[in-house]
């Protein structure tokens, strides 16, 4: 800490979702190194690590969207979603669902991805020379699916009871034999709420709005979607883009994604639900890294969960625990605290919490620009005289730095 520095008091907690594996080793690292010694941190935690998951059935997990809801911020380490292996490795009672699916359902919102840009790393995409912002629907679809395993000869079917008892069915598969099924859904309510999202998002940032879907396979649920977005752009959002300059246009996902990689970014990509996870991962990549990209999910009322994009660093957890060294890059967690710090102190009129978060995303940018990064970077970075560090001495620089602006 600076000496005779008074730390920085909050006056309404964060919600804390702490997390799995490297990144939950990280998640304390910058706590310890970058936030407490400067900030009177207040959070109302929430241990969403796999094996809590497991002992609560979930329950935690409802819990923390339930007190996002309450306060209004919330930060979130990155969590392991189980697969069958990982049930088998930490004996679980079953393949629990993506937690970032059931707090996205919970708060009804949008997830918003953009890149964290740092001069020396350039995107394997030439023509990017602007970020290129993912929103991202954040309810239904795979993450609130119902799916079962079919075992011999069977007729799948869609069958829905209406309010006064009328049942509609519609033929989904002769079986022949085994095989998989899966249902999913999606609601007006909340497509109306994304889209709105998004044209509020680009009038935000004065940047055109791409959406796409596949409705020329999809000739209902996509088209929807589809129908949903021209209807509110058209009554609610066209004269203002028009007086801003800005662009609305559909067009089919597989068009989208050519259309992208001949852009030169600046712009905000809307996309469904898984769409928006494997385009936010390309996206990310080609910018540099999955460690660093920024991700909030904001709901319609305005509640904020700011979390890292990427995954939990799997393999360098198992190295962690060997002893071994590792060089994991924070950006994406840091810029997750740094958000939610953010948005707490402007919720809150806290400018020096602001002012706080502000200079330690300046401090972790300038660490990268002045050639000190994780292995990751160093493999990408054009820097001369760039120096590879490991986990914590990454963080240890930011934090020499961080004094230096405070």
């Amino acid at each position: 800490m600076v000496p005779n520095m008074e730390k920085i008091k909050m006056t309404t907690p964060l919600v804390e979702m702490d997390g799995d594996e490297m990144t939950r080793i990280i998640w304390q690292m910058i706590k310890d190194k970058l936030i407490c010694p400067f900030v009177d941190l207040k959070t109302e935690y929430y241990d969403l690590g796999l094996e809590k998951r497991n002992e609560t059935d979930d329950q935690i997990t409802i819990d923390s969207a339930e007190a996002t809801k309450k306060y209004g911020v919330a930060v979130k380490c990155a969590t392991i979603t189980p697969n069958a292996e990982r049930v088998k490795e930490y004996s679980l009672k079953k393949m629990w669902k993506s937690p970032n699916g059931t707090i996205r359902a919970i708060l009804d919102g949008t997830v918003l991805r953009a890149p964290i840009i740092v001069k020396g790393i350039e995107p394997f995409v030439k023509t990017w020379t602007k970020p290129i912002i993912i929103a991202r629907h954040a309810y239904g679809d795979v993450y609130k699916n119902s799916e079962m395993t079919i075992e011999g000869k069977a007729k799948a079917e869609l069958l829905v009871t209406t309010a006064d008892g009328k049942e509609i069915r519609q033929l989904i598969h002769d079986f022949d034999g085994n095989g998989v099924l899966m249902g999913m859904h999606n609601t007006e309510a909340s497509i109306k709420s994304f889209a709105r999202a998004c044209f509020n998002y680009a009038i935000d940032q004065r940047v055109d709005c791409w959406f796409s879907t596949k409705d020329t396979i999809s000739k209902i649920y996509d088209h929807t979607f589809k129908d949903i977005f021209q209807e509110i752009f058209e009554n609610e959002y066209q004269a203002k883009f028009e007086e801003l300059g800005i662009e609305y246009f559909y067009t089919l996902i597989d068009d989208a994604v050519a259309r992208v990689i001949r852009s030169d970014g600046g712009f905000l990509w809307a996309c469904k639900n898984y769409d928006g996870d494997v385009m936010s991962d390309m996206v990310a990549t080609a910018f540099g890294s999955l460690a660093m990209m920024t991700s909030v999910l904001v709901s319609p009322d305005g509640k904020f969960e700011y979390e890292a994009a990427h995954g939990t660093v799997q393999r360098h957890y198992y190295n962690h625990l060997k002893g071994k060294e590792t060089s994991t890059n924070s950006m994406a967690t840091i810029f997750a605290w740094t958000g939610a710090l953010k948005k707490r102190g402007e919720l809150d009129g806290l400018k020096d919490l602001v002012s706080f978060a502000d200079k330690l995303e300046e401090a972790s940018i300038q660490t990268i620009e002045e050639g000190i990064m994780t292995k990751d970077l160093a493999l990408l970075s054009t820097v001369e005289n760039k120096r590879t560090v490991n986990t914590e001495e990454f963080l240890d620089a930011i934090a020499e730095r961080l004094v230096a602006k405070i």
